[in-house]
């Protein structure tokens, strides 16, 4: 399993693409975006900074399913997946090998956006428990979600599209690309449904109102959840997607 985690984590590392959808493209949007809203007179420049970097940063780790797909395919029509399903490694094994270093890249995106934040809009962080917590389980669900649909999707071209759907579409019904508070009372009740609020409001509970754990522990759970839910779906789709690989 480790011996996957760590090739797996050495051929990411040199995806050049990569690094441009979790780390170049996020700070652009940031800036961008905190510039254009900094400027409204009706909400204060600490509401627009605790929306806007926490948002993005949510919306771009959901783009690592994009990277995961790309893996998954290229292991499987490359004959890798049924080579590797010939040896005595376990499935399990497999899958947290190819797991484990996507997590790590979200939970260094997240610190390397909320760092961001913190060095140029003195973004507050409040408990860092609890916002370590958020982002483990922000990482569990883009992850667990992406592994899903990895196991799913018949082309690289499917698996982009599909993650643009549910990271801009999470994003947009979501509330973060404006505040929940803002929208039509049905979409805020369509919200309530994604992870992607979920993920917002405990973050945004933690750095504005000083919320701990023991505040966010419905938010925890509902990722977790989705997360273990996208990581079982995997793991259930995994002989069909055996029966594709190549020999």
């Amino acid at each position: 399993m480790w011996a996957i985690a760590r090739t797996e984590l050495k051929k990411v590392v040199q995806d050049k693409g990569l690094w441009f959808w979790t780390f170049i493209l996020p700070v652009i949007f940031i800036v961008a975006f905190v510039a254009i809203f900094s400027g409204d007179e009706n909400t204060s420049y600490k509401e627009v900074v605790t929306q806007i970097i926490p948002g993005y940063t949510i919306m771009f780790a959901f783009f690592i399913m994009i990277s995961m797909v790309i893996a998954f395919v290229k292991d499987r029509d490359s004959g890798m997946v049924a080579r590797t399903a010939s040896t005595p490694l376990p499935i399990h094994h497999y899958f947290f090998g190819k797991w484990i270093p996507y997590m790590i890249i979200v939970l260094v995106q997240v610190a390397v956006l909320f760092g961001f934040g913190v060095a140029v809009y003195q973004l507050p962080l409040g408990d860092p428990f609890s916002l370590v917590l958020l982002s483990l389980a922000l990482a569990f669900i883009a992850t667990g979600w992406g592994m899903a649909m990895a196991v799913l999707v018949k082309t690289e071209n499917m698996g982009i599209a599909l993650t643009q759907v549910l990271a801009l579409g999470g994003a947009m019904l979501g509330g973060l690309w404006m505040p929940v508070e803002l929208m039509p009372e049905m979409v805020q009740n369509i919200s309530k449904a994604l992870p992607q609020y979920w993920a917002l409001q405990g973050f945004k509970d933690v750095i504005l109102s000083g919320a701990g754990v023991t505040d966010v522990w419905l938010n925890l759970l509902i990722l977790m959840v989705a997360g273990a839910a996208g990581g079982v779906l995997a793991l259930v789709s995994y002989p069909r997607f055996l029966r594709q690989s190549r020999n």
